[in-house]
């Protein structure tokens, strides 16, 4: 006789029993900030870029409730994210930033995709396939207005208009470039990008225009063009070098207590004994660490005073090194019953924003949103 399968879970048992960490990812809050975007580019058309899927929080959540709120047009890096998106949204236009790698043409017309082109050897390839395909294919062109990263050179465009036979094998519906500074608004390097792009657009044929980010659409009107393409303004953050985000948070991150102790002074805590307690402390584990997200960069050793998160509105500053799947929090001015086993405690919300946790990790929103892990218990609101 066949052994009974394990009993499963107990009546009235909920998800979070089991779960060391909760992301909780609001939709309602992306759409929020999809039509405040929309309204600041108007009469410009508003798309949005889901590219590393969606910025970590799950495109197939994103970008359908994005669709919902009106958005037509996409853009993501990879033919590979291209296809899966196709697959969530049926009739939506898709641009993707990676271009054309060789023999992915086929691929890109099979699921009504369109390359956005970075080179002259692309333009070539897609315009030769494009010629022998039953029917003009869609294409962006993407020019480098100065950043020296992806597109074409000035010298590339001049020796472009002169092929005019390539021109007419495909469909030409957008002229791109890409800001390297929009997040520093008082620097002229945005202002000297707009010039060159105008310059070099208008010997391309007619399409459509696009050169404003999430920090580009912030610069004003004279960036918007026809089409601007935000990214992490999206996703609550921020569109500025400095200070906070100007869009609605998205993302909360709550971690839970593995275990509390007490820890007498001159102990040490965590691996390479590099933070010492200095009082009679109170500390909780709490059960994620750097494979959730939580850099390393955030470890707190002796003189530094480390990212303080939440337990309700009572900080809990980190002590020692952020391991692979635990921090410790010196919890002894946060009262008993919120600094118990099972509790759990705020890493990114209301108290502690994505800007807080980046610059004190050295780095930028993107990074912290694109590293969260998949291993925190996700739920989804609205939408």
């Amino acid at each position: 006789m066949a052994a009974p399968p394990p009993p499963g879970p107990e009546a009235g048992q909920a998800p979070e029993d089991a779960a060391s960490a909760i992301l909780t990812i609001d939709l309602d809050a992306i759409t929020a900030n999809y039509r405040r975007l929309a309204e600041l580019a108007a009469p410009a058309e508003c798309a949005a870029v889901v590219k590393a899927d969606a910025y970590g929080l799950g495109m197939a959540k994103v970008a359908p409730a994005l669709a919902r709120a009106g958005c037509k047009t996409f853009f993501v890096a990879t033919l590979g994210e291209a296809e899966d998106l196709r697959g969530l949204l049926p009739k939506a236009t898709i641009y993707v930033f990676g271009g054309l790698f060789p023999k992915t043409a086929p691929r890109f017309a099979e699921f009504g995709l369109r390359p956005v082109l970075n080179s002259l050897a692309e333009i070539r390839e897609w315009a030769g396939f494009s010629a022998h395909s039953n029917g003009s294919l869609a294409a962006a062109v993407h020019i480098d207005s100065g950043m020296n990263r992806l597109g074409l050179s000035a010298a590339e465009v001049e020796e472009m208009v002169k092929e005019t036979r390539l021109w007419s094998s495909f469909d030409l519906t957008l002229v791109m470039s890409h800001l390297a500074c929009a997040d520093t608004p008082e620097h002229p390097k945005s202002e000297a990008q707009r010039s060159v792009f105008d310059h070099l657009r208008a010997r391309l044929p007619k399409a459509l225009s696009s050169l404003a980010n999430s920090a580009g659409i912030l610069l004003g009107r004279a960036f918007h063009y026809d089409l601007v393409r935000p990214g992490i303004a999206l996703y609550g953050g921020s569109a500025k070098a400095k200070g906070k985000s100007d869009f609605a948070p998205v993302v909360r991150l709550d971690g839970r207590i593995a275990q509390l102790r007490d820890v007498a002074p001159g102990e040490t805590v965590g691996y390479g004994a590099t933070r010492t307690v200095r009082r009679q402390s109170r500390v909780a584990i709490v059960a994620v660490g750097y494979a959730d997200g939580l850099f390393r960069a955030l470890s707190a050793g002796n003189g530094e005073e480390g990212l303080a998160v939440h337990l309700g509105p009572h900080p809990a500053p980190i002590l020692g090194r952020v391991s692979m799947d635990l921090i410790t929090v010196d919890v002894t001015d946060v009262p008993e019953h919120l600094a118990k086993r099972g509790a759990w405690v705020e890493l990114i919300g209301p108290n502690v924003s994505l800007q807080t946790i980046a610059a004190r990790a050295g780095t930028i929103d993107y990074e912290i949103l694109t590293n969260l892990s998949t291993r925190a218990l996700r739920r989804y609101r609205g939408g």
